[in-house]
């Protein structure tokens, strides 16, 4: 079975985030994978040891992304692929869509698996918007999966219930919290990720035209949300507080 994982390096969730002048400061921040697309390259893993076949990481960034793609090989993925964005172009979702369904185009694959969204801007449009790329079925948000031959059978998340859905391969799938729980790199596993192959691509090299790449969204601005006021607590017997309360939803809250 060809498995192909997207992922994309994120901050560490423990980062304190600096934005300064509208634009996130990320000198010297902790990078890691996204904590979603770590379930991806869980389940990838977990395929391979069932079913056998080979596993591709692939991710879109500059060159610094190669230690998220090092640390999927280290869990147990197979060979990476960094197209590399030295030039900082700026991508939005469809332009990074264009660019990994262009990459994964030219390979074998039977399922491809990603993060349901990144924690650093939450769209949750790439990994859908590479399936209508390639013209394959895609589900979102699954819990679980299981392959049988050449049928597909998930569980998602659909607001606190799940729904399952039946397909076929080829599919792309994109992962939840609860799909499982992914594994910690080992040290055998960190030093045989140093010697497995990586494959540097750039942008040019995938016949995409500049008008497919321009963004037909921007980030006008970064800003931190309001600091939380401090609540009240009220005291007495409960006639009393409900009728402090009442009083101040409709004179401070405005809502009754």
């Amino acid at each position: 079975m060809n498995i192909v994982v997207i992922l994309k390096q994120t901050f560490d969730t423990e980062e304190k985030i600096i934005i300064e002048n509208g634009e996130v400061v990320n000198d010297n921040a902790q990078l890691i994978i996204n904590p979603y697309d770590e379930y991806a390259v869980e389940e990838a893993v977990k395929l391979k040891e069932v079913h056998g076949g080979e596993v591709t990481v692939m991710s879109i960034g500059p060159s610094e992304a190669e230690s998220a793609l090092r640390t999927a090989l280290a869990m147990g993925a197979d060979n990476g692929v960094l197209i590399e964005n030295e030039d900082d172009l700026p991508l939005d979702e469809q332009g990074i869509a264009k660019i990994l369904a262009a990459a994964i185009k030219k390979r074998d694959f039977d399922i491809i698996l990603g993060g349901n969204m990144s924690v650093d801007n939450g769209a949750s449009q790439v990994g859908p918007r590479i399936a209508e790329e390639l013209g394959i079925p895609h589900v979102a948000t699954i819990t679980k999966l299981e392959i049988n031959d050449s049928f597909v059978k998930v569980a998602r998340d659909v607001e606190g219930d799940l729904e399952i859905i039946d397909s076929s391969l080829p599919i792309l799938v994109t992962a939840q919290q609860g799909l499982n729980e992914p594994r910690y790199p080992s040290l055998p596993g960190i030093m045989k990720a140093k010697k497995k192959p990586l494959e540097r691509l750039d942008i040019e090299d995938l016949d995409i035209s500049e008008d497919d790449l321009q963004p037909k969204s921007k980030i006008v601005g970064y800003y931190l949300p309001k600091k939380k006021e401090a609540g009240q607590i009220l005291k007495g017997d409960i006639q009393a507080q409900v009728k402090k309360l009442v009083q101040l939803l409709h004179a401070d809250v405005k809502a009754v």
